[in-house]
């Protein structure tokens, strides 16, 4: 996070003839601007960045972090106090590997392999819908991080986030950025089918443990697993399934092939035949 400080002069009172008072200083930030460096892509990207599901669409609290205002580059920029109507056409840029495992604005560490996006004045954290206005992609992101500082770009994706969105190559697209709430993505592109299913395999520490048992975990199925961010901890996630029985029917296949306790969540609303079934809306942020 980036916030600006002013410096000011004191006074004292005292015997001996006062220091002369220091001269007024422009408020300047208390971290560095950033440093403009030569981004790119990952060697060798996971092959299923192309497929990776949205997040799911919360109503998060503001962050502790990252929304106060800034300066960068000697531009002051002010947080909007609110999401609710943004809708913006204009160019998207990405980052990769030079900023991967950098600490966001939002206090988070920045992945390339997750659905995130970096914006100027949109509260942190957001969620935007993003289309490709040149081929008619889009994707959910979730805003946690501040930039692009360039006048022609409005929004700045991860990497993910650009391979879905089908501009990876050319570095920028031209856009639309949507914001979305809780009770708006029904409303969205999609999103009107109903509950959907998915069965989590375990709960990892880390990112890595979770990508090496998506790994395992695809070998024994067959079927694309991905990886979420749950709080603090990673989940090994496979789906959507269109309904529950189909669900049920591979957690009863991965405890036949011994692995341990999945879980079966749905994204929306649960008939109550199925309660008891744990809500997905508490991950955050799918990554390969």
């Amino acid at each position: 996070m980036i916030v600006a400080v002013w410096v000011g002069g004191c006074a004292a009172t005292s015997d001996v003839a006062p220091a002369p008072t220091p001269p007024s200083v422009e408020p300047k930030p208390l971290a560095n601007d950033p440093v403009i460096v030569k981004d790119s892509a990952p060697a060798s990207p996971p092959p299923s960045l192309a497929t990776l599901p949205d997040p799911v669409v919360r109503n998060d609290p503001k962050s502790r972090r990252g929304n106060n205002p800034y300066v960068v580059f000697g531009q002051h920029y002010q947080v909007m106090d609110s999401a609710a109507g943004y809708d913006q056409i204009g160019r998207a840029s990405w980052y990769g590997t030079k900023f991967h495992g950098r600490t966001t604005s939002s206090g988070e560490p920045y992945d390339m392999y997750e659905l995130t996006a970096a914006h100027r004045s949109l509260p942190i954290p957001t969620y935007v819908r993003v289309t490709n206005l040149h081929n008619d992609k889009s994707s959910i992101v979730r805003v946690n991080d501040r930039g692009p500082f360039h006048d022609e770009r409005i929004i700045d994706l991860s990497f993910a986030a650009a391979v879905k969105l089908g501009f990876e190559r050319t570095g920028t697209a031209r856009v639309r950025v949507e914001s979305l709430a809780a009770t708006s993505v029904a409303a969205g592109a999609g999103a009107s089918r109903g509950a959907r299913f998915f069965v989590d395999t375990g709960i990892y520490a880390t990112a890595e443990s979770a990508r090496g048992e998506r790994d395992e975990v695809a070998a024994v199925t067959g079927r694309n697993a991905f990886v979420v961010r749950v709080e603090d901890t990673f989940a090994v996630r496979i789906g959507p399934f269109a309904t529950f029985e189909a669900a049920e029917r591979l957690q009863s296949f991965l405890v036949f092939a011994d692995r341990e306790r999945p879980v079966i969540l749905s994204d929306t609303g649960l008939p109550e035949r199925h309660r008891g079934v744990a809500p997905v809306a508490h991950s955050v942020n799918a990554t390969p």
